[in-house]
This record gives structure tokens, C-alpha cells and sequence, in this order.
């Protein structure tokens, strides 16, 4: 049995090489999301690809305190367990709830685009057959709609830089009519949200999208990383995060005695 191999670094004593890159020469000389890129997908970012993913990976950076993943951290954190453990706590919580819609958002539209290029459907029929087959499965389309915001201005922001840095492509297009087909269908705006934008743009820039969680937990473990030294270095170890107010629905109290 031979050695296993990787495509991604070689480790010589003195001497790395990422992606064929020696890591030196990367160092100072490429911006951080362009090296993600690099890792990804095998090839250095042009321009354009590059300040796409520096954008979608800012996007995913932080959303406050209320999502799982930041609740986890600062709730470990406050335990007084080293930094890394917290956010890790946090990287944990990542899943299809709660940073999973990119993934399935981009799975969805990749195999919509398919079978929309197969059948040589237009963008409209596409996203009303989609709507259709999803309401009959009783299944929610993710990537659209949000708990917090009407309107996502992280959405507006990537969706404009795609479309001026020429990557917006097919996904885009069809995320953007099924945003009008499930109005027409539910009666309810449920506008595109940030994981649906990001959803669509790294399809058209040929991610596969089983990398889509992969995104949202490169972004987000900055966001993590400042929650749990915030919390590490601002507030008291095990203080009252958040409420403790609960009741009791189990069985009545009884004796063992007999």
C-alpha cells in the first residue's frame, strides 16, 4: 500500500507549497480570501473572482448575538474555558438550521439550472415548477426570507457587486425568479437572504455546493472569535446570558415508598 496523496500543501523541512504556490510568496503578497479561493478550487482568483470572495466572506462574518452559534460561544466562553474551545463550541452548532441554507440553497438552484438547461425551460417556468414541486412536498426553499430583516442589505450589496463584477450568471437569475414566483404562489413576500444570495453567486462562479456550509463557517469564525473574547474580557464568568425563567411540565412529584 502506497503513501496517500493531497493536491493542497507539501510540507519539506524549510520549505511549504500551497496549491504550488510557495507560501512565502503568497504571504504579504495575496489577500487572504484570494488564498481561500486558492485552497478551494486549485487556481488563484482573477480581480474580479477575488474581490467576490473577499465580499461574500465578510458577509457571513457576524449577525449579533442571537444566532446558535454565537449563543454557544458566549455560553462556553463564559465558563472560563480557553478561547479556542468557545468558539469552537460555536463552529458546533453550524448546521442545516443554522448556517446549512447555503448549501441546500445551492444545491437546489444547481440542479434547477440543470434541469432547466435539459428541458430548455425559460428562468420563469423553471422557478414555477420549483415552487410547485416544493409547496406539494410540504418543503420550505431556503435562502428566502429571514427572521430579521424585510429586506437583507447584505443581499442588495452582493447581488450589485456580482452583477458590476460580471459573475452574476444563470443561478442569480433564477434565484431572483423564484423570489417572484413564491410571492405569486404564497401571497407573502419572502425576499432573498444573504445565504440565498451567496447561494446563487458561488454557483455561477463554479463552487460545487457541497462547499456551501464551508463558506458561512469561514466567515463567521471571525465573528465567533470576537464574540468569545468580548465575552472572555468584558463580563464575569457564568453571569445570566441570557433568561433562566422556565417551568416545569414533567411528571407530578411521587414517593418511591410504598
Amino acid at each position: 500500500m502506497g503513501p496517500w496523496k493531497t493536491k493542497i500543501t507539501k510540507v519539506e523541512p524549510n520549505h511549504l507549497v500551497t496549491r504550488g504556490y510557495p507560501q512565502e510568496d503568497l504571504i504579504g503578497s495575496i489577500p487572504f480570501s484570494h488564498v481561500v479561493y486558492l485552497l478551494l478550487r486549485g487556481i488563484l482568483p482573477d480581480e474580479r473572482q477575488g474581490k467576490m470572495m473577499d465580499a461574500i466572506l465578510t458577509a457571513c462574518i457576524d449577525h449579533g448575538v442571537t444566532p446558535p452559534s454565537a449563543m454557544a460561544t458566549r455560553v462556553v466562553a463564559s465558563g472560563g474555558v480557553p478561547l479556542p474551545t468557545a468558539v469552537a463550541a460555536g463552529i458546533l452548532s453550524i448546521g442545516d438550521a443554522h448556517g446549512g441554507a447555503i448549501e441546500k440553497g445551492a444545491a437546489f438552484l444547481q440542479e434547477g439550472i440543470i434541469r432547466m438547461k435539459q428541458d430548455q425551460w425559460s428562468f420563469e417556468k423553471t422557478a414555477q415548477i420549483l415552487v410547485v414541486e416544493s409547496r406539494e412536498k410540504k418543503q420550505r426553499i431556503l435562502g428566502f426570507g429571514h427572521r430579521v430583516h424585510t429586506a437583507d442589505p447584505r443581499t442588495t450589496r452582493l447581488f450589485d457587486l456580482a452583477n458590476t463584477l460580471e459573475i452574476s450568471g444563470d443561478h442569480v437569475n433564477l434565484a431572483k425568479a423564484i423570489e417572484v414566483e413564491l410571492k405569486e404562489a404564497t401571497g407573502r413576500h419572502l425576499p432573498i437572504n444573504v445565504d440565498g444570495a451567496i447561494a446563487a453567486i458561488i454557483s455561477d462562479m463554479g463552487f460545487d455546493w457541497r462547499l456551501g456550509k464551508g463558506f458561512f463557517l469561514m466567515g463567521r469564525v471571525a465573528g465567533l472569535t470576537a464574540q468569545a473574547y468580548e465575552e472572555q474580557t468584558e463580563f464575569k464568568p457564568m453571569r445570566k446570558i441570557f433568561t433562566v425563567d422556565h417551568c416545569y411540565d414533567g411528571p407530578k412529584e411521587q414517593s418511591i415508598k410504598k
